[in-house]
């Protein structure tokens, strides 16, 4: 090949500087040589269905803290209130209680954050149909966000297979739907997935797995190198050379072949080229990536069951953080969110809240607080019970 640059179209028959003569050419003649390197590592994609595969299916980490803080959640009670007076028996309660026929409010409610963390996006669709009232979840993976010619989302598009629906967002009209999102700092229309922060984390985790299972495969050997060194020198010929590569890879590679003595003959001596796991160290690499995905979902490593973290003098009080500042803020802003949009549809200014004080996790801390309301001898009865979030004793 004759290396001009740029390479301009010859003529048949030419003969180039290296002696060769060209044959006839089509086309304009150029050429194009590209050269690729592998610039960066390669990651999980950031869309809802590889990181539930890689991520949910595939990691116990992800499995663990996305159902600890979903179950967690959706057994939260809800209070609802009209003004400061609390309702029981109301038809709000009852459809958050069986939202339709294929769940009750605790299932559904767990899917709707199961969504929300996986996604950071979640979806709600309101059916009335006969006076009758559902609510149901929409996958995030099949739902686009719709917008108006100003930006502003206005509907929400659904599809499955080749049909599409379009459901105005809010409550207008006949049904509507629901978008709970997290916050996203580059995206106006959808949100953040916690584990998205992790991804770097949870691929170490996968791979550091996947390394350990290929290594045992192998009769937990790391791979090496036969080295050919006879005393009176020279090299294997063609055909010992085959014979040698043929015997190595069907009796000494493989699960089957583990523990199988390597027979060397004269002159091949085995040299170890792998790193060993204490040079790697993936235990403390997946220790610290199981930290790094608890972290991103607000779960305390402790309740996970990573060794080496401190951070809590007891599991008690790890369980009441994780109360405190992952599960209560979610299921929060779900009542907050849920409460703007389906009290409208009931004709009064309805307000749910969650239910604290049922809430097992916060026993002790409850008990704390009702031991120092009762012992305060300058409150009243009816300042204690405000106290601790109850109304005056008729």
């Amino acid at each position: 090949m004759d290396w001009n640059w740029p390479w301009a179209r010859r003529p048949a028959g030419a003969v180039t500087r290296a002696g060769q003569r060209s044959v006839g050419q089509k086309g304009t003649g150029l050429g194009f040589v590209a050269l690729h390197g592998q610039g960066e590592a390669l990651w999980t994609r950031g869309d809802y269905a590889a990181l539930a595969r890689e991520g949910f299916m595939r990691n116990p980490v992800v499995h663990r803290a996305v159902r600890m803080i979903a179950e967690a959640a959706a057994a939260v009670p809800w209070l609802l209130y009209e003004g400061t007076a609390e309702l029981s028996g109301h038809p709000l309660l009852e459809l958050l209680a069986r939202p339709n026929r294929r769940s009750a409010g605790t299932s559904f409610m767990e899917t709707l954050y199961g969504h929300l963390l996986m996604s950071g996006n979640a979806y709600v669709e309101l059916v009335e149909a006969a006076g009758a009232r559902e609510l149901h979840a929409l996958r995030p993976d099949r739902v686009a966000v719709v917008a108006d010619a100003s930006g502003w989302p206005v509907a929400v598009e659904h599809r499955e297979g080749s049909a599409k629906r379009r459901i105005a967002l809010g409550s207008g009209g006949e049904g509507g739907a629901l978008h709970l999102r997290l916050f996203h700092p580059l995206d106006d229309h959808y949100g953040f997935p916690p584990l998205q922060a992790a991804l770097m984390a949870l691929d170490i985790h996968n791979a550091a797995g996947r390394w350990n299972k290929a290594l045992l495969d192998n009769s937990a050997r790391p791979s090496g190198a036969l080295v050919y060194a006879p005393k009176e020198g020279g090299n294997l010929t063609e055909e010992q050379y085959e014979r040698l590569k043929s015997e190595l890879e069907d009796g000494y590679s493989g699960a089957r072949a583990a523990g199988r003595p390597l027979l060397l003959e004269g002159g091949l001596d085995w040299k170890a080229m792998g790193l060993t796991p204490k040079d790697m160290d993936f235990i403390e690499a997946k220790n610290a990536a199981c930290r790094d995905i608890a972290l991103a979902f607000g779960v305390p490593p402790m309740i996970l069951g990573i060794p080496g973290d401190n951070t809590y003098s007891n599991y008690q009080e790890a369980n009441r953080a994780f109360y405190r500042t992952t599960v209560l803020p979610l299921v929060a802003r779900t009542a907050t969110e849920m409460s703007a949009w389906l009290g409208p549809r009931f004709g009064a200014e309805l307000r749910l809240e969650p239910d604290a004080d049922r809430i097992d996790g916060l026993a002790a801390e409850r008990e704390a607080l009702w031991a120092r309301v009762g012992a305060a001898d300058f409150l009243s009865d009816d300042e204690k019970r405000e106290a601790v979030g109850y109304g005056p004793r008729p």
